[in-house]
């Protein structure tokens, strides 16, 4: 781990900045809600995050893509107001889920996700989101894009250059430079759209984003219904981010500060996304891939990524620029990260020295890797959906429990 000082915290938090951003504003793309605004919440529920777990846990928040359906459903039908009332629901099952973590212990917590469960869920987290790195190069029916598949070829290979270099600044900032240099590159060959920069305000919030920011919510039975019980779901997503992260860091955060603290903060953070229009908050795997790529691991780097989060909800130039940074270019960091995150999870195994001759430890690994990357989402109720991740994890738990130790 580098030891971290002055100015270089600032640029590193930009890191961070650019990993959360995509995922953060495409959620409110495809829901409806205010990009802007989802970026305030982001920045402003990390902070509130850092504070219910102590400043010790390196994590960003951004937009969860769970509640992507509910959200836009409620929109439509019935308005910002009950999307709001949802959300902040949403947040109050948080907390209290942290609340019956407390009280039941963090041992009795640990007890249902030895590594033989979390592991193989670490590796599902990483592997499930390789298609879309793939995707945002230009792979589609069997093909690549030519164009789309050069310019991501130049970010991997730089940040690979750059991330073996000895004792260099450089080596702290691969991410950066990769996506700057791709950047630029991109712009000669037609890829970026300066257009949208050119009509973004200066400062200040748009008209849409000022109306979702004032509108009070509204305690509908149907936007609480639809939107408030995915937190339950979404619990054991937190319970393997959390998994994955203290991994990378090398830290065990079920012991300190608790994970009944890091639900605290998702709560807290998914209320007050809810109170101001914002998507519901979740820990964000991106910037995890980050604190792998970079082995920097201070949580002050991320506060100070929040802060810019909470800036570029303000400054409507910036936050254009950083929209126009080509797909491609994206596509070959999450590459990068995403791997990152799947080779965590085989750490995992390696470290607790796993017998695979068993049988019990064979089953358990083999549903979690075919259920939890084979399927998408499954309806359970309206618009409750439980993702393959969340299958995958439900399987591993269960059996786990249930197995004998001796097979």
């Amino acid at each position: 781990m580098h030891k971290i000082e002055g100015k270089t915290k600032y640029i590193l938090g930009l890191q961070h900045v650019l990993a959360m951003f995509g995922a953060t504003v495409l959620v409110p793309f495809l829901t409806g809600l205010n990009p802007s605004i989802a970026l305030l919440a982001a920045g402003a529920g990390t902070l509130l995050f850092h504070m219910c777990t102590k400043k010790v846990v390196p994590v960003f928040l951004g937009s969860s893509f769970a509640f992507i359906g509910a959200i836009s459903l409620v929109l439509k039908a019935e308005g910002i107001a009950s999307v709001k009332a949802g959300v902040m629901g949403a947040g109050v099952i948080y907390m209290l889920m942290a609340l019956l973590i407390k009280k039941f212990g963090v041992d009795k917590v640990r007890s249902f996700f030895p590594p033989i469960v979390t592991g193989p869920i670490i590796m599902v987290i990483g592997l499930r989101m390789s298609p879309i790195a793939l995707g945002m190069i230009g792979y589609a029916d069997g093909a690549f894009d030519i164009k789309s598949l050069l310019i991501a070829l130049v970010v991997v290979s730089s940040m690979i250059v750059i991330s073996v270099l000895e004792k260099s600044f450089f080596r702290l900032v691969p991410i950066l430079i990769s996506v700057t240099l791709g950047y630029l590159i991109s712009i000669p060959a037609g890829l970026v759209d300066f257009a949208a920069i050119a009509k973004a305000n200066w400062i200040g919030f748009s008209p849409e984003a000022m109306s979702h920011l004032l509108t009070v919510p509204k305690f509908s039975v149907t936007g609480i219904v639809a939107i408030a019980p995915i937190a339950m779901v979404v619990f054991i997503e937190h319970i393997g981010d959390i998994t994955t992260n203290g991994a990378v860091v090398g830290k065990d955060f079920f012991e300190e500060p608790g994970i009944h603290r890091t639900m605290l903060g998702d709560g807290v953070a998914t209320m007050f996304a809810g109170l101001i229009g914002g998507p519901a908050n979740t820990t964000y795997g991106e910037n995890t891939g980050v604190l792998a790529v970079t082995k920097v691991y201070d949580p002050a780097v991320l506060r100070i990524a929040a802060v810019y989060a909470i800036a570029l909800s303000f400054i409507g130039k910036f936050g254009a620029i950083l929209q126009t940074i080509p797909v491609p270019v994206m596509g070959g960091v999450s590459i990068i990260l995403f791997g990152m995150i799947a080779s965590v999870g085989v750490r995992t195994l390696i470290e607790a020295e796993l017998d695979f001759g068993h049988s019990r430890n064979l089953i358990i690994a083999s549903l979690i890797f075919v259920l939890g990357i084979a399927i998408d989402n499954v309806v359970i109720w309206k618009t409750v959906s439980l993702s393959g991740l969340a299958i995958a994890a439900l399987v591993g738990v269960v059996l786990n429990k249930s197995l004998p130790k001796n097979i």
